[in-house]
C-alpha cells in the first residue's frame, strides 16, 4: 500500500466517489441527504438541519465512517442458502469484515440446542420461543445489553420493559468504553457528560487531546482542530503512539487544507503507557508552584472544594518521580504548563486511551483538576469533553439504560403501578461473570456485539454459551453471532435508523438532541426496534406478565407516546414530545454550566487527590494497547487495512524499534504473542513510533490476550493495560 504522511485528503474524496459508483450516486446521495443523525460517532451530524450538516448548519459534514455505515445498511439481504450450506463453525472462520459484508439479516434466525446450523424461522415462532423462555425464567436470571446505536425511544422502552419484567440487570456498551468519564465527572462535577457545546471549540485557544485518536475515530473533529491552529491556537496531543492523522490532516471540504495538509498537533507528548495521571499531576504541580499567578483564585475559593488537600498532596510528591512515571522530561512538562498558564480558554478532551486504564476514573478526575486550577469551566471556549464513540451511547445513559435508574423514574413508574425490582443490578462484566457461573439463563442484546467487545475471548465464549437463550437484534452479522452462542440463540433483524417509519431522537456528546426522520425500509421483513419491544411486551402480557394498564404497549408503538413517557420520567427531557412534533432540536438544559452551582452535594467542583499508584503497570513483558484502525468502527471492521498507520493487514503487532532490537526481532518476523488469557500465533512484527515498552494490536481480535482486570471504580476492563510476551516463530 502507498505510504501516507497525513490523514484525510484526496484519498477521502476518491473513497467517496468509489462508494458512490458502487452504490449508485443518486442512491447514496439520497440516503446521506435525509434528515437523519449520523449512525457512527457521537460527534453528531444530520437531523433537522439536513443530512451531512452539523448543529451549526455547516455543510458538508460527513466522513469515511459515515459512508461505511451507510453502505453496510444499503447491502442486499443475505441469501438463505448461506445458512443452509454453511455451518456455524464454518461461519466462525470468517473475519469480522467478511461477516459484515455477507449482507443484511432479513429474517429471524434460530440455532437450536445441539444444532450445527442456523435456520430461518418466522416472526411468530421467534416471539413465541422468547416469550416462553422469559415466562419460565426467574427475572433476576436475565440481563439486557444495549448498543449505543439505537434510538432514545427504543432504549427507553426496552429498559422500562426490563424493569416491568423484574430485572435490573440493564446495561449498555459504555461500561466497556467511557464509564470512567461518567464516574470521574460525576465525582468532580455532579454530571457525567461534556461541559461544552460545539460552538465552544470555535472559541478555544488551547485544546488538549488525551488518549484519543480522532483522526481515525472521529474524523470530522479534525476540521475543528484545523480551525484552532489556523487562528493561532495550540493543540497538545498526549498519546503513547505517534498518530499520522494527529500530526497533519488534509480536510477534504477545505480547499486550502486539501492543497496543503493542516498542522494539527503543536505539541505531541509520547508518554509511557498508563502514565497519564502522573503527567497530569506533574503539570498541576508545576502550575501551582511556578505559575501561581495564573490560577483562578476566585474559582478555587468560591466554586470548588478540596484544593488545599490536593495542593498538599502534590507538594509531597517529587517532580522527578512524576516525570519518570509518565516518561516525559521535566523541561517539556514545564513548557506545557507555561502554555496552559497563558491560555485564556482551554478545552480538555479525552477518549479510551484514558478510560481503558486500570485507573481510568482517577485519570478523568486528574483532567478535571487541571481545568479547576484555572477556572476552565463555565465560560466560553473552555471545559471538559469526553470524546464518546457510538452516536447515541450518551442518550442510552440519559434514558436510564443502566442498572440503577433515577429516583424520578422509580417514583414515576411506581405511581403507574409498576413494581420496581429491588435487587442490585449488574454492570456488563458482572453479567458476564454471572453467566459463566450459571447464574444467568437469558440475555437480550439490543444491537452491538457483546461477545466481540469483551476481553478474555475464551471466557466470554464460555459465559455466553452457559446461557439457555441469547437473543440479539442486529442489522448485519458479526462475530457475536457465530461465537459465544447460548444453547438456544435467536437473531432478530431490525430496521436501520434511516429506515424507521417514525421520527426518532439521538443525543450527541455535546448534549445536543437530534431528530431523525427515518425513511423507506430497504429490506423486506425487518422490524423497527420499538415494534419488537412492544410485540414482546404484549406477548408476555398474554402469558401472564403483570403489566399495568397505564403502560399500554399497543399505544407505545407510536413514538409520540413513548416520548410523552420520557417527558414524564426523564430529567431534562420535559416536553420532548412537543419539541419533536415541531421538529425542534435542542441542547439538554443544565449540563453547560455558567454561574449556577454545580450539581454536587455542596454545589461546588471537587478537587481529587489520588492515593493510588499513578502508573499501575509494572513487571516483565510488554504493555499491550488494543487499538482501532482507520477502517473500522468499534467491533465492526469495514476494511482490513489501516491506512493512517500504513498497515495493509490486521494480524500485526506494532513495536518500538528498540524493543524489537532487544528481542532480536526484525520487520515482518513472525511471533507468538502470549497474554494473560490466550495466545495469537504467526503475528507479524512491524516497527512503529510507539513508546518504549509498549506494543499495539487491533481490537477486537487481540481481546483473546487480555484478562478481565478492570478499574475498580468503573468495572471497565483495562483494554490498554494488558501485558504480553513474544516468542519468535519460524517463517512459513
Amino acid at each position: 500500500m502507498t505510504k501516507v504522511s497525513h490523514g484525510g485528503g484526496w484519498h477521502a474524496i476518491k473513497y467517496t466517489i468509489d462508494k458512490a459508483r458502487e452504490l449508485g450516486p443518486a442512491n447514496l446521495w439520497t440516503a446521506m441527504a435525509r434528515k437523519n443523525a449520523c449512525k457512527t460517532c457521537a460527534l453528531g451530524m444530520g437531523g433537522q438541519k439536513g443530512g451531512m450538516r452539523n448543529e451549526k448548519g455547516h455543510f458538508p459534514e460527513f466522513c469515511k465512517k459515515s459512508l461505511q455505515a451507510m453502505a453496510s445498511d444499503m447491502q442486499s439481504a443475505i441469501p438463505n442458502e448461506i445458512f443452509e450450506k454453511h455451518s456455524i463453525a464454518e461461519l466462525s472462520d470468517l473475519t469480522p469484515r467478511q461477516l459484515e459484508y455477507l449482507g443484511r439479516i432479513s429474517q429471524p434466525l434460530l440455532k437450536e440446542e445441539g444444532a450445527s446450523h442456523y435456520k430461518v424461522i418466522n416472526w411468530e415462532d421467534a416471539l413465541e420461543r422468547i416469550t416462553k423462555k422469559l415466562i419460565k425464567t426467574e427475572a433476576e436470571k436475565s440481563f439486557f445489553y444495549f448498543s449505543g446505536r439505537s434510538s432514545n425511544e427504543a432504549g427507553f422502552l426496552l429498559q422500562i420493559l426490563a424493569r416491568v419484567y423484574g430485572s435490573n440487570h440493564v446495561n449498555n456498551c459504555s461500561y466497556y468504553c467511557h464509564q470512567a468519564s461518567g464516574v470521574g465527572l460525576n465525582a468532580a462535577l455532579g454530571t457525567g457528560t461534556a461541559t461544552i457545546s460545539l460552538d465552544d471549540l470555535d472559541k478555544t485557544d488551547l485544546l488538549f487531546i488525551i488518549g484519543a485518536n480522532p483522526a481515525s475515530n472521529h474524523p470530522r473533529l479534525l476540521s475543528v482542530c484545523k480551525d484552532i491552529r489556523r487562528r493561532g491556537g495550540r493543540i497538545v496531543v498526549i498519546n503513547p503512539i505517534l498518530e499520522t492523522g494527529l500530526q497533519k490532516f488534509s480536510v477534504p471540504s477545505d480547499p486550502l487544507s486539501l492543497i496543503s495538509p493542516s498542522e494539527i498537533a503543536s505539541d505531541y507528548l509520547m508518554l509511557k503507557s498508563g502514565g497519564d495521571l502522573a503527567l497530569l499531576m506533574a503539570i498541576a504541580k508545576i502550575l501551582i508552584e511556578s505559575f501561581g499567578d495564573s490560577l483562578d483564585q476566585e474559582f478555587i475559593t468560591k466554586r470548588s472544594n478540596g484544593f488545599e488537600s490536593f495542593k498538599n498532596d502534590l507538594a509531597s510528591r517529587d517532580l522527578k518521580d512524576l516525570c519518570y512515571d509518565c516518561g516525559i522530561s521535566e523541561e517539556k512538562l514545564r513548557y506545557i504548563a507555561s502554555i496552559y498558564a497563558s491560555s485564556k480558554a482551554s478545552v480538555f478532551s479525552w477518549a479510551m486511551g484514558v478510560t481503558h486504564q486500570l485507573n481510568g476514573a482517577d485519570t478523568v478526575q486528574g483532567i478535571a483538576n487541571l481545568a479547576f486550577l484555572r477556572g476552565m469551566l463555565a465560560k466560553e471556549g473552555a471545559g471538559l469533553l469526553p470524546i464518546r464513540g457510538h452516536s447515541n451511547v450518551q442518550g442510552m445513559g440519559s434514558m436510564g439504560v443502566k442498572p440503577e435508574i433515577s429516583v424520578r423514574q422509580i417514583k414515576g413508574l411506581e405511581a403507574m403501578g409498576v413494581d420496581i425490582p429491588k435487587h442490585q443490578g449488574f454492570d456488563t462484566m458482572a453479567c458476564m461473570e454471572a453467566s459463566q457461573r450459571g447464574d444467568m439463563d437469558f440475555a437480550l442484546c439490543l444491537g452491538g456485539n457483546l461477545f466481540g467487545s469483551n476481553p478474555d475471548s475464551k471466557y466470554a465464549d464460555q459465559a455466553l454459551s452457559s446461557l439457555d437463550m441469547l437473543v440479539m437484534l442486529n442489522t448485519t452479522m458479526n462475530t457475536g453471532h457465530v461465537k459465544g452462542l447460548a444453547k438456544e440463540t435467536i437473531i432478530l433483524p431490525v430496521a436501520a435508523r434511516d429506515e424507521e417509519s417514525q421520527l426518532t431522537t439521538q443525543e450527541s456528546m455535546f448534549n445536543y438532541v437530534r431528530i431523525s426522520e427515518g425513511g423507506p425500509c430497504r429490506i423486506e421483513g425487518v422490524k423497527p426496534e420499538t415494534f419488537l419491544v412492544c410485540d414482546l411486551a404484549l406477548s408476555l402480557k398474554k402469558k401472564g406478565l403483570n403489566i399495568p394498564v397505564s403502560l399500554d404497549f399497543e399505544a407505545l408503538r407510536n413514538h409520540h407516546n413513548i416520548r410523552g413517557l420520557i417527558s414524564q420520567l426523564v430529567e431534562a427531557f420535559e416536553g420532548l414530545e412537543q419539541k419533536v412534533q415541531t421538529k425542534e432540536e435542542f441542547h439538554i438544559p443544565g449540563r453547560l454550566f455558567n454561574d449556577e452551582p454545580f450539581p454536587t452535594k455542596d454545589g461546588k467542583a471537587q478537587f481529587f487527590t489520588s492515593s493510588k499508584i499513578l502508573n499501575p503497570f509494572s513487571g516483565d513483558g510488554l504493555r499491550l494497547l488494543t487499538i482501532r484502525s482507520e477502517g473500522q468502527f468499534n467491533t465492526v471492521v469495514y476494511e482490513e487495512e489501516d491506512r493512517y498507520r500504513n498497515q495493509e493487514r490486521r494480524d500485526v503487532i506494532l513495536m518500538n524499534q528498540e524493543d524489537m532490537d532487544s528481542l532480536g526481532l526484525a520487520e515482518n518476523n513472525r511471533v507468538k504473542v502470549s497474554g494473560a488469557s490466550g495466545t495469537m500465533e504467526n503475528i507479524l512484527v512491524r516497527p512503529y513510533q510507539i513508546s518504549k515498552g509498549s506494543v499495539a494490536m487491533y481490537y477486537p481480535e487481540a481481546n483473546i490476550l487480555l484478562d478481565r482486570r478492570r478499574d475498580p471504580r468503573t468495572q471497565t476492563p483495562a483494554f490498554k493495560g494488558g501485558v504480553v510476551t513474544l516468542e519468535a516463530q519460524k517463517e512459513f
